[in-house]
């Protein structure tokens, strides 16, 4: 699946939650110029769907976009449809996994404990968000993996450029990374898409150097 391929390549996902839609297009360049070519779209922000759409539109290949906090099939479906090429879900859904790999897209829910995790797994899930991580810390993808060495995880909440390498070097495969990259708070100048663009490749080098 090429969708799933990339992300293993480039690990990085960057959430942009709240933003304001007619930003999302220049937060997303200053992304990719920094190296970050995979957006989360949550389906809680603003025009969510057409956002996804018009940043599919615009990058074609060049960005892997995706849609988060979807909590059923039929938001699920919907995101699908606009284009998105990942989903992502805070918990374990059946149906929204089965609703996501009907279209051939990548699947990813949420779920912390070993049960979650390997329920997720064995529904079809692709990679597990491993969320809240920030609740339990670097040493525990380590943990998980001792029992269930074979499913992916990627941890995501409170990860940042302090944790994010420790996080690889226990065996992550991916990190979601919200406001510690994105801040849609933020007013959106040139000069705040300078730094987003320094950020990011400050986050890529240090993914880089936890796997060399």
């Amino acid at each position: 699946m090429k969708a799933l391929a990339h992300i293993l390549e480039h690990k990085i996902i960057a959430i942009i939650r709240g933003a304001n839609p007619e930003d999302v297009l220049a937060i997303s360049r200053a992304l990719k110029d920094g190296g970050v070519s995979i957006l989360e779209i949550t389906l809680n922000s603003p025009k969510a769907l057409s956002t996804i759409e018009k940043v599919a539109d615009e990058f074609g290949d060049e960005v892997l976009v995706g849609a988060g906090t979807v909590l059923d099939a039929e938001s699920a479906r919907a995101a699908l449809l606009s284009g998105a090429k990942f989903i992502l879900s805070p918990t374990v859904n059946r149906q929204t996994i089965e609703m996501t790999k009907r279209y051939g897209a990548v699947s990813i829910p949420g779920a912390l404990t070993p049960t979650e995790i390997l329920t997720a797994y064995e529904h079809g899930a692709d990679i597990i968000k491993v969320f809240p991580a920030n609740a339990v810390g670097v040493s525990y993808i380590k943990d998980i993996h001792g029992p269930l060495p074979h499913i992916p995880l990627m941890p995501t909440g409170g990860v940042d450029l302090t944790n994010i390498g420790g996080y690889f070097r226990a065996g992550a495969v991916a990190a979601g990374l919200g406001s510690s990259l994105v801040n849609a708070k933020h007013q959106v100048t040139e000069s705040y898409l300078n730094d987003l663009t320094e950020k990011a490749a400050a986050f890529v080098a240090e993914v880089s150097k936890s796997l060399s």
